[in-house]
């Protein structure tokens, strides 16, 4: 099996720098698609976001709606005039590509094919997803069920949208709360597919989980690069926790105002290494969602010192 740190078709999915070309915009938010999947660009271009993330269809239910073309071409559209620099979508909670149970991984894989579709109808660049729950306790046969779902989908929408793999937080039965556990996935893709897989990292499923992004900051890119290679970090998601480090509590706080501190942010926006790599809150939206995106927004820029 070839080594799972082994360079990707293209190292992600903005530039890097060096490239000659101008840095691209890369902070942005999840935004809503109420009223129409096209109404999102719109949305994320009120709040200042060059990119952005969208649930295209209802995250709690099976329904796969179908996008009709002309919505498609409108948000397809929509995006342009924003210039928007990268689009993601985030699979249904509901898929569990992981699952020991036939019926439920068939409905899951069946669900997961037609996100990528919609996600190439609408032009997307990747979609995020959370690698499921081994809920037999074998997380071993988990990784591998989950890797036949991604292949069994790359391979029915070779033109879509690269598929990224969510950091989660390592509760229960889920798979994908390890470094180890997400090399695993990728390096079980079959080829050629696996060029199209990448990493998108949760800072708050990442502190929960017990990495420290606050007193070894570099020790976890380390280990990172060790495992699955960190040019495999396609998008962030920028979040802070409410609960403890290690707890695998997932409870996302606004930037700087929970248990990890504004240090890791402030790092992570001045490391080269990720300056051109989408960053994307999924912080709480309270009743003012557009205020408070633009709130940690400002933050996240400030932290630079730069317009991103």
């Amino acid at each position: 099996m070839s080594d799972v740190r082994a360079p990707t078709v293209r190292s992600g999915i903005l530039h890097r720098p060096g490239t000659g070309e101008p840095r691209p915009r890369v902070l942005g938010a999840h935004v809503s698609v109420a009223g129409g999947v096209d109404r999102a660009p719109g949305r994320a271009g009120e709040i200042g976001a060059a990119v952005f993330q969208i649930f295209t269809k209802q995250p709690n239910r099976w329904a796969d709606p179908n996008v009709p073309d002309d919505r498609a071409a409108a948000f397809r559209r929509e995006a342009a005039r924003i210039d928007a620099a990268c689009t993601v979508s985030h699979d249904s909670y509901l898929i569990n590509l992981a699952s020991p149970l036939p019926e439920l991984w068939r409905r899951s894989a069946d669900s997961f094919r037609r996100e990528l579709e919609r996600a190439a109808l609408l032009g997307m660049d990747a979609v995020v997803t959370h690698p499921g729950n081994a809920t037999d306790g074998d997380r071993a046969s988990g990784i591998a069920r989950n890797a036949a779902g991604v292949s069994e989908a790359l391979e029915a929408v070779p033109a879509g949208p690269r598929v990224l793999l969510e950091l989660t937080s390592g509760s229960g039965t889920s798979v994908g709360g390890t470094f180890e556990e997400l090399a695993g996935i990728i390096e079980r893709v079959s080829e050629p597919h696996r060029a199209r897989v990448g990493v998108c990292f949760d800072t708050c499923h990442a502190w929960v989980a017990g990495l420290d992004l606050r007193d070894d900051f570099d020790g976890v890119w380390m280990r990172a690069d060790d495992t699955f290679g960190i040019d495999r970090i396609e998008v962030f998601h920028l979040n802070d926790a409410k609960s403890p480090f290690g707890s695998r509590l997932d409870r996302h706080e606004n930037i700087g105002e929970g248990t990890m501190g504004i240090e890791p942010f402030r790092r992570l926006m001045n490391d080269e290494r990720f300056r051109d790599v989408p960053k994307i809150l999924e912080t709480p939206k309270g009743d003012d969602g557009v205020g408070a995106d633009r709130q940690n927004l400002a933050v996240l820029r400030g932290l630079r010192g730069r317009l991103v």
